[in-house]
This record gives structure tokens, sequence and C-alpha cells, in this order.
């Protein structure tokens, strides 16, 4: 039978770059500040990195085995979707090269240059920059010669090199590889400050340093070429074949496929053009890569932005550079002079980062692990800080004697060392470490902590829509709800004895958790809305959507006369506003300061309404392949408070960007005297005004501030701290 792939579809890696373009419209953004704009090129090409080891692997793998097995949504094959990504990244990057060069032109008027060795401005300025690079860099340089007797060196993933064409002084015209490492992290730092005057920033990137004194490391050869260039690997490796024969523990088992990942085939060259003339074919033969020369990609910038920390170190005190400070404020929602868990067992709380601080989900752990009354302390984590407070207070918590378990997911792509480690830690203190089931990842974002109370059992849960981590709670924005409601106590704590016997919930009363009772709950409740026709609506935020099924529902209830509103920040298999399939489907796109990962799902209108926080995406991994928990909303004022989120998101006429039929983006038109609406900026601001507001009605009672502290108890210890200087000045005086 033919398969018929419809004009509603597109394709899943197309649809990625399309964000990442997104990203990179930011670097382009001239009224950003311009460290910020530095900062967007960078994640555009970290964003890049992971796209090629992850997604351009996995296609690459399927080349190999059968090229027959094409997308479910539009009929390419591997081979027809690695063209098509190599051809559109090949589009992308001259417009970041030209985000680059434009930044470092408007840095100069802030005194801040980047330099290139073969350009000094003086002489004693060359003459300082060769005797750098001698004392310096020379002596740690660790050089090869590729030939008969020496074997091509291996090259790391990520990682910055010199190739260089040598010829031997004795005359021979036979032409030898020489390979030089250029990113040694832990012998020299990727920048060089030059010397200047004070106020004036001058770099030099390693890599441009060590290629134009090149001769000098090679110094019994004749440089007949030189490039920098960078090798990226495939990163996609399948943990779960890897457990099929093995009898040892996971974490045994995820070590060993970590130093396997650095060894896996290269999928991308990038060039370094200023420095080279190198035929691009016949540089990826000579270093014995077998690939496209599609993929084969020469720029006019540096092929690495690691380096962008460093510089924004330098200049701190140039405010106009950044963006204006923002500090995560106390939760409108969270008293801060109350106990967390008893606040949660009177009411709902939400919290929404990074606009409030996490600080509040930090306190409730703190109170569980010193609580006479906590049984058990129960989470799953995926992705936490390297200096996690969390994983801190469930140590504490173990060491007081508390029954703790941690389901740590070794398999969170790209964090599983820092995920080992922490489980190795965890695991020494007493607490119980599962690594959760065969097959399926937990990328579920769960917290139980049982108390008990006289003979009456008492749960605090806690669903979010993203990681237990510090740091990125600043950066990320999510939700997070907090509850004492003994239903999502009873099902969190069925969630985790499945888990703990490696067995997924088959089925659960009041939470949503996949692969088995997510996706099935999300299609009846868009069939009922069907049955509403043009009376019905949906509203979802996420950050992708794939999974073909809930598309194609989406499609028949657009047709039927549904409304739905889709805001997606990356991935979007579906094109809105095809005539006859998606005419009543909107898809908006917001792209800013903060990474948009919080998951909103709205069904209904009115009574009839359905409101759910999330950590699931309707990507099929999600929904088929991974442990995810979905929370209904119950308290009415926070879904008063959800509803105004989705309302002003949807109303951002800044950073939003409309999908167009044709799939493309652009940035949604204002209308005639609308203001501004700069969904991030105005959620900030609305936070500090809740602040604010808090600590003057604390301030009227007499209470607590955001400080701490009653505020009667700070005027009575700021008299007695005035009255003590006041005496040991007296006393200093005799």
């Amino acid at each position: 039978m033919k398969e018929i792939f419809n004009n509603y579809f597109d394709n899943r890696e197309l649809s990625w770059l399309k964000f990442n373009e997104r990203v990179l419209e930011e670097a382009e953004d001239c009224s950003l500040p311009l460290m910020e704009r530095l900062n967007f090129v960078s994640i555009f090409c970290s964003n890049l990195d992971e796209f090629f080891m992850v997604r351009a692997g996995t296609l690459h793998d399927q080349t190999l085995l059968k090229d027959g097995k094409k997308d479910n949504k539009t009929g390419l094959t591997p081979s027809e979707q690695l063209t098509k990504i190599a051809a559109r990244t090949a589009e992308l990057l001259p417009r970041k090269e030209n985000a680059y060069r434009k930044i470092i032109e408007g840095l100069k008027e802030y005194g801040v240059e980047q330099v290139y060795p073969d350009n000094p401005r003086n002489g004693e300025e060359a003459q300082w920059i060769e005797k750098y690079f001698t004392k310096e860099i020379l002596p740690l340089l660790s050089p090869t010669v590729v030939d008969k007797t020496h074997p091509l060196p291996f090259l790391k993933n990520k990682e910055l090199y010199a190739g260089i064409a040598l010829k031997s002084h004795g005359g021979s015209k036979h032409i030898v590889l020489g390979v030089v490492p250029l990113t040694v992290s832990d012998v020299f730092k990727r920048i060089v400050f030059l010397p200047c005057e004070e106020g004036k920033i001058r770099f030099m990137l390693m890599e441009d340093l060590i290629i134009n004194f090149v001769d000098k490391v090679f110094p019994n050869f004749e440089v007949c070429d030189r490039n920098i260039f960078r090798i990226t690997r495939n990163a996609d490796i399948d943990a779960d074949e890897a457990l099929f024969d093995h009898d040892v523990d996971f974490r045994n088992v995820m070590e060993e496929l970590i130093k396997k990942r650095k060894k896996l085939a290269p999928i991308r060259i990038e060039l370094f053009a200023r420095t080279s003339t190198i035929d691009k074919e016949l540089l990826a033969k000579k270093l014995g890569l077998e690939m496209s020369g599609d993929f084969v990609f020469v720029q006019n910038c540096p092929l690495d932005f690691g380096f962008v920390g460093e510089i924004r170190d330098k200049l701190t005190d140039k405010a106009e550079l950044f963006f204006n400070v923002r500090i995560p404020q106390q939760p409108a929602m969270v008293k801060k002079n109350r106990s967390v868990t008893e606040q949660a067992e009177k009411g709902d709380m939400l919290l929404f980062y990074p606009y409030e601080n996490f600080g509040a989900f930090i306190r409730l752990l703190d109170e569980a692990a010193v609580d006479p009354a906590v049984v058990s302390i129960k989470i799953t984590l995926y992705r936490v800080a390297r200096d996690s407070k969390i994983v801190n207070a469930l140590i504490r918590a173990a060491e007081n004697g508390k029954d703790v378990l941690a389901l740590v997911e070794l398999r969170a792509r790209f964090d599983e060392e820092n995920n080992i480690g922490w489980a190795k830690r965890l695991s020494d203190a007493g607490v119980t470490v599962i690594y959760g089931l065969d097959g399926l990842k937990v990328h579920s974002k769960l917290l139980l902590i049982t108390r008990r109370i006289g003979n009456e059992i008492k749960y605090v849960t806690q669903v979010g829509t993203g990681n237990y981590n510090e740091r990125t709670s600043k950066l990320y924005t999510d939700l997070t709800l907090i509850t004492g409601d003994k239903e999502f106590g009873t099902d969190a704590s069925l969630i985790f004895n499945n888990l703990s016997v490696g067995v997924a919930v088959e089925s659960s009363s009041t939470l949503w958790v996949a692969p088995n009772c997510l996706k099935s709950r999300v299609v009846e409740m868009i069939d009922r809305e069907i049955t509403y026709g043009k009376e019905g609506y949906i509203g979802i935020k996420m950050n992708s959507l794939t999974d073909i099924d809930i598309i194609q529902k989406l499609v028949e209830a657009s047709r039927r006369g549904v409304k739905v509103e889709l805001i997606i920040r990356g991935i979007c298999c579906l094109v809105a506003g095809i005539p006859g399939f998606t005419d009543n489907i909107t898809v908006v796109s917001i792209v800013g300061r903060f990474l948009e990962h919080s998951r909103i799902y709205i069904f209904g209108k009115n009574e009839r309404r359905r409101l759910y926080i999330s950590s699931a995406d309707f990507m099929t991994r999600n929904t088929e392949r991974r442990v995810e928990v979905a929370a209904p909303i119950k308290d009415k004022a926070i879904q008063t408070k959800l509803l105004a989120i989705f309302d002003t998101m949807l109303k951002d006429n800044v950073k939003a960007r409309i999908q167009l039929p044709d799939g493309t983006y652009v940035h949604k038109e204002r209308k005639e005297g609308e203001p501004l609406l700069d969904s991030q900026q105005f959620f900030y601001e609305q936070a500090y005004r809740n602040a604010e507001a808090a600590k003057t009605e604390n301030e009227k009672k007499g209470g607590y501030d955001l400080n701490g502290g009653n505020s009667s108890d700070r005027k009575e210890k700021a008299v007695v701290k005035a009255k003590t200087v006041v005496k040991v000045r007296r006393i200093s005086k005799k």
C-alpha cells in the first residue's frame, strides 16, 4: 500500500534546526546587550554540537543498518534527512559568522578587542606575543607527525587540533601530516590576555597563537599549509542494549559506556577558513575519516565558543554589556516565616522559576531531614547541580535515621558522569539508590515526604516540570506544585513502590503516569473537547511536539472546530494553518533570556476546564518510553495563576514567533498602539511587585519580612547593636 504523508507534518530534525535558528536570531538582535548576544552565539553552537552527536549520529547509524527506514511523518529516509541537515546547517553558519563579527566589532567601543598574532598593533606587541608563545606554550605542546611509523593519534570529540601539511627540509617532495592538540584545558587556558592600557582588554585565542607559530613546533620541516579543525563524534549509546549481556551493577555499565562514547565514529568536521586553503575532502582523507564532504564545514569564526565565560568574567564592571541583574524572589504563595511542610498541609502552593527562588523547595527538604515525624523521603533525580544542596539534604536526612530513597537516572544524556558520582555518594551515606526501569528512563520530577502524626499518615508531595537543579532553576522557566493532598501522596507512593520493584505503573487515580497512563489520558481529554466542536478548547505549553498519535488527534480536533493554542519552544512536527486540517491551530515559540521549559496542559473552558503541569513533552520517547508524571491543578487560585501565565505568553509580542503554514517562524506582529510585552520580563517584574507587597504587608502586621525575623524583633536587635557599638567605642577611647 502506498504511504501518504500529510502536508501538516514537519520533519523532527529540520524543525529542531528551525528552533536553533531562533536562538541565532537572538544573537543577531541589535537591541540586546553585546555580551548576551555573544552568549546566544555560544548557545547556538553548543546546541548544534549536541544535535550532531545525538540526532545526526542516530541517523548515521541507521544508514549503516537499513536506509529504507523512513521518517513516519515526512517519508524521508535517514540519508535524505542527513542531506537536508547538512544543507540547512551550511545556510545557518554564515549567519553565525556574521553575528560574531558584528559583536566583536561592537565590543571595540567598550575597549574589548580580539587580536590575531599575525596582525599585532606594533613591534613591541609582536615581540611580546612571540616571547609568550616560546616560553609559555611551546614547551607544553605535544605534536605528532603522521607517517608510516607514526599512526594518526586519536582525535577527541569536540577538541581543537592543528592539521599541518609538512615537507622535509631535505628536499623530499613527500607531504606528511602534522597534528597538534590546541585545547589542553588542564595545561593552559583558551584565552591569552595581552598587556594593554587600564580599562581595556585585548585577547587572543590559544588556537590562533599556536597556528601562527606552528613552524617553531616542527623546526625540521617546511610548513606547506596549516589549518585548525575540530571533530564531532557520534554520542548515541544504547544503555539498555549494553545491559542485556551484563549481570553487573548498572553504574559500572554506564561508566564503561561513557568511555565508549568518546571513541565513536566522527559525524562532522569543522575547519577554520582563516588559516587554511586546504581542500576539505583532502583533509578528511588525510585524517582517515570516511564521511561525506557535506559534513565538512568551513567557517570564518572560532570553532568552539567555550571561551565566552572567560571574557564575561573580565567584563563584570561593564553592566551595559549584560542584561539587567534579576534576582529570583520569594515565592508569592510561600510564607518565609512558616514551615513549608505546614503550609503544604493547609493548601497547595505553586512556585514559578526563575522568577521565584528555589529556596522554598530546599527548605522543604531541610525541614524533612530533621523533622521527627518524617518517616521517609523519596525522590527521582534526573539532572542535579554539581554542588547540589538537594543531595546534601537527602544525605543529612539519611544520617538522621530517615528512610531515604533516591532514584538516580544514570541515562540522563551528558549528565551520566555527574549522576554516577552522586549515586556513589548517596549510597555511601546510607540512602537507598535505585536506577530505574529496563528500557524506560525515569524523567519525572517527583518528591514524596511521608510523615506519621500519632496514628495518622500524612504526605507532602511535590510534582514539577523541571529538574532538581539550583543552577538551572535560575535559567529555565519551570513550575513546581507542593501539596498535602492525600490523593497525590497515595499515587506518588504507588509510583515509588513500583519503581522500587522495577515495574511501570499500570493505572493511577489522580496523577497521570507514563508510559501506561498519561498518553491515553491526554487522548481522552482531546476526544472530550472534540465532542464540543467549536465550543471546545485545548491549550498546551511544552518544549517539543513529535508524538504522531497526539498530533493526529489535535488535527482531528481542529477539523471539528476546536480552538487549539500551542506554545512550543523547540521541535514542532505539526504545521499550523493548513487549510482543511490545522486551520484552528496556532503555534507560538518563545525564545528569550530564559529557556522556556515548563509544561502546561489545558483542556476545556470555564467549569469543565482541567489544568495539569507535567514533566512530559508530547514526544514519543516521553509518552511511551519514559516514566513521566502529570499533576492536576485543583486549587482555584493556582488555576487562575496558571491561566494568566499561559495567556501572557500568548500575548508576548517581543520574543514570540508565530509558525506560518509553510513551517517557518516569524516574529509576532505588534498591532498599532499595542504596548510591548516581553512575557519573561513581565513575570520578573510581577515577582518583584509580589515580593515587595508581601514585605510591606508583613511589616504592617509586625510580622516576618522576606529577609527573615520579626520586624519588631529586628528593631529591638538594632537598638541593642547600636548600644553595643557605642559601648565599644567608649571602651576603645579609654
